[in-house]
């Protein structure tokens, strides 16, 4: 079943396609993959980051905030770097390139995603509490990218690196896995790790 990438705005889009085209933003970036792609590169499969500041098991997760819209960087076959935007006062502004393994992870979470027989809204989840970055996979393909929070029964894919005990590239029920988490913030309680 298809994934239904949200659209990103317009204006966030642009930043990254004048940063790209910017001899000095990409000279500057610390991307070395990005400065030695050989042939166009163009940014793809927008994502909308959102972070979930404080984990809760009792009441449901808090809300999740939008930060920024992420792009995947294209060169060829593959994804040689990733560019943030973020929301500034002014609107949308780029805020950097880079690389490193949740480039690669995001693509192979997104293959597999893919796969799946439900279709999906994909989005960045951060949890910053345990410095973690997972595929969201919203189960409400017409909702606003730039709002919600995860239901009950979306899906949560960490991507590598992942936290000690928890599996990358493992879907989980949010309901399944926020107890997970939240039980790793509070080291006196024993857990079961997903593994």
């Amino acid at each position: 079943m298809p994934l239904h990438v949200p659209p990103a705005p317009a204006p966030a889009l642009r930043t990254v396609l004048t940063a790209l085209g910017s001899p000095t933003a990409v000279r500057e970036a610390r991307t070395p993959s990005l400065r030695a792609a050989q042939g166009p590169t163009c940014p793809e499969l927008p994502l909308p980051v959102h972070v979930l500041d404080h984990i809760t098991d009792a009441a449901g997760p808090s809300h999740a905030r939008l930060t920024g819209w992420r792009f995947l960087i294209r060169c060829g076959e593959r994804a040689v770097a990733a560019a943030d935007t973020m929301l500034t006062p002014d609107g949308w502004a780029f805020s950097h390139f880079f690389e490193g393994p949740y480039v690669s992870s995001t693509e192979r979470a997104l293959r597999h995603a893919e796969t799946l027989t439900k279709p999906y809204q994909p989005r960045l989840l951060s949890v910053p509490e345990l410095y973690m970055l997972t595929l969201w996979l919203h189960g409400d393909c017409t909702a606003d990218a730039a709002t919600g929070h995860p239901a009950a029964d979306d899906l949560l894919v960490p991507l590598a690196p992942a936290p000690p005990g928890i599996a990358a590239h493992r879907p989980h029920r949010v309901a399944e896995l926020l107890p997970v988490l939240t039980h790793r913030l509070t080291p006196a309680r024993a857990t079961t790790l997903l593994a």
